[in-house]
């Protein structure tokens, strides 16, 4: 029977506000990704012929989890030609058996956690925790991740049917990690997290600068984690991936050219985003249970807090960045710390620091750290070496705001 217009508005906005959460619970009772997502798919089929004339259930993600789930072990009780639930029995690996445990709202919360634990484990290499992480907790599609990391579907599509066999053969645990683990374990899950969030707002190569949907996706997944398990550290990438991404309609022109944030409108940094996030960084703060992320989100809130590039406090800054390298120490933070210090004492003791760092060959092919060399060079006026590092930056850039930008400077430094 097909469904009337209502019954199908319904089952889609029921498909966009619970079908991750059905997925997560269903990957718990069958044991395997696979067929949750086939008993997913069942489930809404079935909903699309029944819901018209049964009427939409009082609870729908009940609903679909155990129509999904019965559905799941009518299909193996088939190819396996058994007559009875009970004759299936190991074969159908069946993690859950008690019909509560799929109906209560708590249990499919937890499975939403655990779903995210699990796509994130330490196990899998990290390109297959971000694949995994997409497509299972955040929805998006093979080919809607093959888009944004600029790499070919069935490539993706093989990355994350080895991570589902990994998690399978391994015998990875579908679990919240327990208490003594935790701190590491959600390491890794902020780690995946914030390196999606980094391809959307400073996109790794391609056409466009930034990749909205991916960045999005971050702070969702970033928000769900955060009402999941509220530890502070994961407040603290909320907070920072919010005061980022506040600014992204001010970080390129109307024709897509790269502005810097000296030079950017703040009147078009979104304030709503850098409420919440000075908000959650200050809370974080406050608890003195905070970590590299909070310290990161500090930096950003004094960005965010300056009126004009003039006003901004580069005092704090640096301090935030001496506390931030103790915190975690790495070439990377010494690199923006030394930006930092050039802004505060001038362009001449940046690119003291600079200079050392490429030095011990750290940051050799980064290619932030030409950029900044460039960049102080051509403030201190030493022509010569500002071209050669611009020339460096360019050949590293695989992204074309990007190298637009550096051509242009290279034209202004002329021959």
């Amino acid at each position: 029977m097909a469904a009337t217009d209502p019954v199908l508005e319904t089952v889609n906005a029921v498909y966009l506000s619970d079908s991750r959460r059905v997925l997560a619970t269903l990957i718990r009772l069958l044991g395997d990704f696979d067929a949750a997502e086939e008993a997913l798919h069942d489930a809404f089929r079935a909903a699309l012929e029944q819901w018209p004339r049964d009427g939409v259930p009082a609870n729908p993600r009940a609903w679909l989890v155990s129509t999904g789930r019965f559905k799941a072990i009518d299909g193996r009780r088939r190819r396996a030609r058994f007559d009875a639930l009970d004759d299936v029995g190991e074969k159908a690996d069946i993690a859950v058996v008690d019909p509560a445990a799929w109906a209560d709202e708590e249990s499919v919360e937890d499975d939403r956690l655990r779903l995210i634990f699990t796509c994130c484990h330490p196990a899998l290499a990290p390109d297959a925790q971000v694949a995994l992480t997409l497509r299972e907790v955040c929805g998006l599609t093979t080919e809607e991740i093959a888009r944004a990391f600029l790499m070919p579907a069935p490539t993706l599509a093989q990355r994350i049917v080895r991570a589902k066999a990994k998690i399978r053969d391994a015998r990875i645990p579908y679990q919240v990690p327990a208490h003594g683990e935790l701190p590491h374990r959600l390491d890794a899950v902020l780690r995946v997290i914030y390196l999606v969030f980094n391809e959307g707002y400073d996109a790794s190569s391609g056409a466009l600068l930034t990749r909205h949907e991916l960045s999005a996706e971050a702070i969702r997944l970033g928000r769900l984690l955060v009402e999941l398990l509220r530890e502070p550290e994961a407040l603290g990438l909320l907070a920072l991936m919010l005061l980022h991404e506040s600014r992204r309609a001010a970080r390129t022109s109307v024709s897509g050219e790269l502005i810097l944030l000296d030079d950017q409108d703040r009147a078009l940094w979104d304030r709503e985003q850098i409420a919440e996030g000075t908000r959650l960084v200050e809370q974080v703060l406050s608890s003195r249970r905070f970590g590299p992320y909070t310290i990161q989100a500090a930096i950003a809130a004094v960005h965010a807090g300056a009126a004009n590039a003039a006003a901004t406090d580069w005092a704090e800054i640096v301090g935030l960045y001496d506390v931030l390298a103790r915190a975690d120490p790495s070439p990377v933070i010494a690199l923006n710390r030394a930006v930092a210090v050039a802004m505060r004492d001038g362009p001449a003791a940046g690119l003291v620091l600079v200079d050392a760092i490429l030095e011990r060959g750290d940051l050799k092919d980064y290619r932030p750290a030409h950029a900044a060399r460039a960049d102080l060079c051509r403030r201190l006026g030493r022509a010569t070496e500002a071209r050669a590092s611009y020339e460096r930056a360019l050949a590293l850039t695989r992204q074309e705001p990007e190298r637009r930008f550096f051509e242009r400077r290279l034209a202004e430094l002329g021959t």
